[in-house]
């Protein structure tokens, strides 16, 4: 017999729907993600640390979860992290009947496995269009029979990153001559210091495949006292108003030559310390299908964003440029410096849409080492 649940948003408005995965109620801060696929990396992705999330796509489950066993140097080879971050995750169609020829479980046991509270049945493009045009919302997920949680505190930076500094040694550069028919740079010899502000496996992956080593630091680490070649500050839940030290230390680093380079939240970082203010967005950027443009060429990117705020244009310093520009509303999707290797985008680079045409920036940094 399925157990009913509701999901109520803080206006006031319910859908009601069917309760899976862990039933207990939670609360938090409700988005969404018009992607087709990858619900495994989603939700295991820690931007979405304490959130409750809606995904468009109306059929989940279908080709289950994959194997999370770690690869080399502690990182997990399908996943974006360790364990699922979101407390909430709502659908419209369940798939009980899962195949693919990667998964090992269906994806109800593992959110019974890692807690997670799930409702479908519910219409999913309609909670989309309440969200896309008055922001994301707090609400909760009540199953039937239980008691209504606490209301949510929002997730940062702090709750998700590392506690103390990780090295993660370099890979044969060798191992990636080739991505899909598409050369990648290569480095060698190269220490790159990650400000973790919960940094997916796939940065750190994508770093070290390429030849250089990575030092992972909490997001509030020093690491201006360190020994690198290159600065990569990575995604992660909160705003810039919670990393402050981060901002501070961004701010010493942009005085010297190093190469710095940032993506979602880290991106917000780095032009906040470049003196840029911040804007909420119209409408918040939520998928794999958000079109940029690369300034002073003709070449559009499909790019994978998960962003609600953007860089207000009039306040970008002189010695800075655009770098992307989103072709669906005009917001600055990248800035970089006119002269030193400073850049940041607000796509996530290394996730492949499609072709892995979208690795350019990463490849433009490791080549700046």
């Amino acid at each position: 017999m399925k157990l009913k649940a509701t999901l109520r948003l803080e206006n006031g408005l319910e859908f009601k729907g069917y309760s899976f995965g862990d039933t207990q109620a939670v609360s938090g801060e409700v988005v969404f993600n018009t992607s087709m696929v990858g619900y495994p990396e989603q939700l295991t992705d820690p931007t979405y640390s304490g959130q409750i999330l809606c995904l468009t796509y109306p059929l989940i489950g279908n080709y289950g979860v994959p194997s999370e066993e770690l690869a080399a140097e502690s990182l997990s080879k399908n996943l974006e992290s360790e364990r699922i971050h979101p407390k909430g995750l709502v659908i419209f169609d369940y798939c009980e009947d899962y195949s693919n020829w990667e998964a090992v479980k269906g994806l109800e046991q593992w959110m019974k496995e890692q807690g997670l509270t799930g409702i479908y049945g519910i219409d999913t493009r309609e909670l989309t269009k309440v969200l896309r045009d008055k922001g994301a919302m707090k609400g909760m997920i009540i199953p039937e029979g239980a008691a209504e949680p606490m209301p949510a505190v929002k997730a940062a930076p702090a709750d998700v990153c590392c506690k103390e500094p990780i090295v993660y040694k370099a890979q044969p550069a060798q191992n990636v001559e080739n991505i899909n028919g598409s050369k990648a740079a290569v480095t060698a010899g190269k220490r790159v210091v990650l400000v973790d502000c919960g940094a997916k496996h796939s940065i750190i992956r994508g770093l070290i495949t390429r030849g250089a080593e990575v030092v992972r630091v909490p997001y509030d680490y020093d690491f201006t006292t360190l020994e690198y070649d290159g600065i990569y500050v990575s995604n992660g839940p909160g705003c810039p108003c919670d990393c402050e030290k981060t901002v501070e230390n961004l701010k010493k680093a942009l005085e010297g030559n190093k190469p710095v380079f940032g993506l979602g939240l880290g991106y917000h970082l780095i032009a906040k310390a470049a003196g840029c203010e911040m804007q909420k967005l119209q409408h918040p950027h939520r998928g794999a299908n958000q079109p940029v443009r690369r300034e002073g060429s003709n070449r559009t990117y499909i790019t994978a964003q998960n962003v609600c705020r953007t860089i207000k244009p009039a306040s970008i310093p002189a010695d800075w440029e655009v770098f992307f520009t989103n072709l669906n509303d005009g917001a600055v999707d990248g800035i970089r410096h006119k002269t030193k290797p400073f850049a940041g985008t607000q796509f996530n680079p290394e996730v492949c849409v499609g072709l892995t045409e979208n690795v350019t920036p990463i490849d433009e940094f490791i080549t700046k080492l």
